[in-house]
């Protein structure tokens, strides 16, 4: 991936200069996201991001990045260094003009950068801005340079340390105190940040250590992003071994395509720009989509496999059981919506449609029997569509709420806003029957389950359908679900899991946050799910009565209350061990209750997550356990 440091040298004059830094610390969230964890940890990748573009124009292959022992973060790179010269609009080397104006970046020199990710100019300079001290060190035109920030001013010169044979910049921060709720940096989320980097930029190696838990990984993958579609089915099932792939330049525009099927139901398709996760799509996700639809439909018809009294293949039916990687480089990507990771450029998606129709076409002709694999999936997809039109009919929400049977045993709420109603999800007819006298009955609606609901997993639409306890629901929600899901119908915002804190109680929840991420996603993404957290313990003293949620916690009270034969401990196996006034005191008062909010931060690790413990495959579910039977916190034996 490097190349020869000094055909293209980068200068001062690249560095253009269109606003002063004072902003940033005024209003964080503008320029990073937030001051939680997300802003805290976007700190790191806005960094990692220079260098990740270095490695774009070709001048770096190996980044290293370290959590210190003290919580700073020194993110090394073997690029060509920044600048020292003195830049002429600015009167200040280039070093500290990158680091202490926004905007100030060879990012917007097209001779500099062909393409960048990041916030194109603003990152290194926001974290300097946002750092309680920034060292950066810089190996340029053999010398050793290096200069000291405070909360995003200079203390120091740029000071020559000596001479060097590298080239490269190291940058070593730690956050401010003031500025950041958290200073805690979580190695699992950086880590899979550097593994996806890794992934989308071949040949690039990244080393990840923390010296606070002695962790060490190593990312490296020549293979790229078809080696990402093989890490993402490791879980599943492939309908074919090779994974389909291309690699096209059309009007400057880098596309890169892997694809491999699997025996799965769900669909999964993760699009980048400039190492950017699309999450909201865009013209590049079209263009790939529509060129799937139009060159598996003309396959069919060409080879035969379409019967006349067969049912239309559509997009969803063809894209059943996929894992795509789509990953572009642009040179200027303009991006849209409400999180600004959708794409808008109108060019790009032609081109997408283009290369991606051109390789998907000499593929299936090459390989005739991966090709009719794929066809007679979609046709078992479209079958089976079809026979759930009408069982999904019967749970479509049309017009009214008024017009359709509410289910019986849900126990609604008698206000209608949305806003201010709730939806209690229990398990088993004891719990249902307490928790429908001890609620608020004008805004908490109940809907008791009867057992374990379908694996979704493991089922086709039709099948999920038919199940009673999942019609019921999506009944009771009112919004559909698949093509028809309407948030705007949704008759609650707040949807609670109420199960008990047991073994069987926690495959409830994974069945239905599983149902929920696979067809009602906006629940999820949209803050709308909830896990109730009832208690493990009641303790009474004399008159004092306290519930407890965790073992922990009951060792801490009775320490303070003293150990002796006085104390009464009652041990919770189920709600429905709680009588009505129990269960609203500890589960369902709003003034009390203690509810976890089910949000989704990576889809591709929570998509593994669902495979591994919902899926066929019995070792990863093994592996899964046995990896994380130490974190366990409530045991149920």
């Amino acid at each position: 991936m490097a190349t020869d440091k000094n055909n293209n040298h980068y200068s001062a004059d690249q560095i253009q200069v269109l606003e002063g830094l004072e902003p940033v610390r005024k209003r964080p969230g503008m320029y990073i996201g937030s001051t939680g964890e997300r802003g805290l940890h976007q700190l790191i990748y806005e960094v990692v991001d220079n260098s990740i573009d270095e490695a774009l124009a070709g001048y770096c292959d190996t980044i290293k990045l370290t959590i210190n022992e003290d919580n700073s973060v020194q993110v090394v790179d073997n690029g060509r260094g920044i600048p020292i010269e003195t830049n002429k609009k600015t009167g200040k080397s280039t070093l500290e003009t990158v680091l202490t104006v926004l905007h100030a970046g060879g990012k917007f020199d097209n001779d500099a950068y062909k393409v960048s990710g990041g916030l194109h100019g603003v990152g290194v300079s926001c974290v300097n801005a946002l750092s309680d001290y920034l060292v950066a060190e810089v190996n340029w035109n053999g010398k050793k340079y290096r200069q000291r920030y405070e909360r995003g001013i200079a203390k120091t010169e740029v000071e020559l340390i000596g001479n060097t044979k590298q080239t490269g910049t190291s940058i070593t921060f730690i956050p401010d105190p003031t500025i950041f709720d958290t200073l805690e940096f979580n190695y699992t989320t950086i880590k899979h940040r550097m593994r996806e980097l890794a992934f989308l930029n071949k040949g690039i190696k990244i080393i990840l250590e923390d010296k606070r838990n002695k962790i060490k990984n190593e990312f490296h993958y020549e293979g790229g992003i078809k080696e990402f579609v093989q890490f993402l089915n490791s879980k599943k099932e492939p309908l074919h071994n090779d994974v389909i792939y291309t690699e096209a330049t059309r009007d400057k525009v880098i596309v890169e395509i892997a694809i491999q099927y699997t025996d799965s139901y769900n669909e999964n398709i993760f699009s980048f720009v400039n190492n950017i996760n699309t999450i909201e799509g865009g013209t590049h996700l079209v263009g790939f989509k529509t060129a799937l639809t139009r060159v598996i439909n003309d396959y069919a018809k060409k080879a035969g496999l379409l019967k006349e009294n067969d049912v239309a293949i559509t997009g969803e039916d063809i894209r059943e059981g996929i894992t795509a990687i789509l990953s572009i480089k642009v040179t200027n990507p303009q991006f849209e919506g409400q999180t600004k990771t959708k794409l808008g450029n109108s060019e790009i998606r032609g081109i997408v449609d283009s290369i991606t129709g051109e390789a998907l076409s000499i593929y299936c002709e090459e390989n005739p029997k991966t090709a009719k694999g794929i066809v007679e999936k979609s046709l078992k997809s479209a079958r089976a569509r079809e026979a759930a039109r009408k069982a999904r009919d019967l749970v479509r929400r049309k017009g009214a709420l008024e017009s359709m049977a509410l289910p019986g045993k849900l126990a609604d709420c008698s206000e209608k806003d949305p806003a201010l109603s709730e939806i209690c999800i229990v398990e088993g007819n004891s719990a249902g029957g307490s928790a429908k006298e001890g609620r608020d009955r004008r805004t908490q609606a109940i809907l008791p389950l009867r057992g374990k609901i379908l694996n979704v997993e493991k089922s086709r639409i039709d099948r999920i359908l038919n199940s009673e306890e999942i019609k019921n629901m999506i009944t009771a929600f009112g919004c559909g679900i698949g093509e028809d899901f309407d948030i705007s119908k949704l008759r609650y915002h707040k949807i609670i899991i109420m199960t008990d804190a047991d073994v069987d109680g926690a495959h409830i929840r994974t069945l239905l946050l599983t149902f929920f991420y696979r067809y009602m996603k906006e629940l999820i993404t949209g803050g709308y799910v909830y896990a109730a957290q009832p208690p493990l313990y009641r303790v009474k003293k004399g008159k004092l009565e306290e519930y407890v949620y965790s073992d922990l916690e009951l060792n801490q009270l009775l320490e303070e209350i003293g150990r002796d034969n006085k104390i009464e401990i009652q041990r919770y196996k189920g709600l429905g061990e709680m009588d009505p006034e129990q269960l609203w005191e500890t589960t369902m008062n709003p003034e009390t209750r203690i509810l976890l909010r089910i949000n989704e931060d990576d889809a591709m690790e929570a998509d593994e997550i669902f495979n591994v413990l919902m899926g066929d495959k019995v070792a990863p579910r093994r592996e899964f356990i046995e990896e994380n039977a130490k974190n366990v916190q409530n045991l149920d034996i």
